[in-house]
């Protein structure tokens, strides 16, 4: 690929015809976010201007409240990704799957980021794939590799061949999975010899998308080239209050990516990382909403909702007539291990984490 197109990384770098309607409210809490200023292509940046200042995408990317301040429950690492690092730049949650941190780039930055703590350092992209490959290589009882960060496809064509062609070169690994939101944010960065290397390695992409105003002309084509190519693809979208937290709003989205060859797989609780509650939504919420889909939409269009555990416990998958156990203002989750966990209605980890 050629020279990857430009980011706007300050206010003062948007051009005269981007975001003219940004408030002194944002203005002010740009100025403390985290991670600093918010990262914008010029793709989403004209998205944003085209879809107007109260769409609910805007919030998304641009900070409507301060946060600097973390809220009750909110933990810098909400998923103890950090304590379950074999090596820096590995997460080794599951028995027989690994999360390696590619990059800790993006193209736009998220506000509701649970990896927040990593984006936009330098960190993930100074690592040396060497000792992460010998492990990878010891470890012979792990079958698939989600190569993550960041977003891996913010890397150039050579570096992301060669790692994608090194993990696969490891024997016992069965599945190699991309998690990106490039195709949203950057569409134009999806080009033919990208969909080449990504089939040529049996990758799936793993995409993010939260709303349907998303899946502009420019996305779609992005993602037609994608499955033209021959490149599975999934989508996981995370829950949040006041954007997509309504049965039609995800009934449009989840049937646009299925029109786009792309199979929604996660409808994910927002994560307690610190500065995001005004995100997140009550998890009977999330359980109400997979409810009222089954009634709405097609089978391939609905996927599983779920809540991540505090600390590391991995996935737990609440299905639309799962019954919830109460539990000091929250509810008791079980995760794959049988290990319980208490998260509280609003979708935090109360102040012990887990019981053992």
């Amino acid at each position: 690929m050629g020279q990857m197109p430009r980011y706007f990384k300050s206010l003062s770098s948007l051009s005269p015809l981007s975001l003219r309607t940004i408030t002194e409210t944002e203005r002010r809490n740009c100025e403390c976010a985290r991670p600093p200023f918010p990262r914008l292509t010029p793709h989403s940046a004209s998205l944003l201007d085209r879809l107007g200042p109260s769409h609910p995408l805007r919030r998304t990317l641009i900070p409507a409240v301060p946060e600097r301040d973390g809220a009750a429950g909110e933990r810098v690492d909400p998923l103890g990704e950090e304590a379950h690092m074999p090596l820096p730049g590995l997460v080794h949650t599951y028995p027989e799957k690994v999360l390696w941190l590619a990059t800790s780039r993006c193209a736009v930055y998220c506000r509701y980021c649970t990896r927040r703590r990593r984006v936009g350092k330098d960190g993930d992209d100074a690592l040396e794939d060497g000792p992460r490959l010998r492990w990878l290589k010891s470890q012979t009882g792990i079958r698939d590799v989600l190569v993550s960060g960041g977003d891996p496809l913010v890397l150039a064509d050579e570096r992301l061949d060669g790692l994608l062609g090194s993990i696969r070169a490891v024997n016992h690994i069965r599945t190699l999975r991309v998690g990106s939101k490039i195709p949203a944010v950057l569409p134009e960065r999806i080009t033919p010899g990208l969909c080449r290397l990504l089939r040529r390695h049996r990758a799936w992409l793993s995409l993010h998308f939260v709303h349907p105003d998303e899946l502009s002309p420019e996305t779609c084509g992005a993602l037609d080239r994608l499955a033209d190519a021959g490149v599975p693809m999934i989508a996981q979208t995370v829950l949040l209050r006041g954007v997509n937290d309504s049965a039609p709003v995800l009934t449009e989205l989840f049937y646009r990516l299925l029109e786009c060859r792309v199979k929604p797989y996660y409808l994910l609780q927002c994560d307690p990382a610190i500065g995001t509650a005004s995100f997140r939504t009550p998890v009977r919420r999330g359980i109400e909403l997979i409810r009222s889909l089954h009634g709405r939409i097609a089978g391939p269009a609905i996927p599983q909702f779920v809540v991540d555990a505090p600390g590391g416990g991995g996935k737990i998958p609440l299905l639309s007539d799962d019954p919830l156990e109460p539990c000091d203002g929250g509810w008791t989750l079980r995760n794959f291990e049988g290990k319980e966990f208490r998260v509280s209605e609003a979708g935090r980890p109360d102040s012990s984490d887990r019981s053992d």
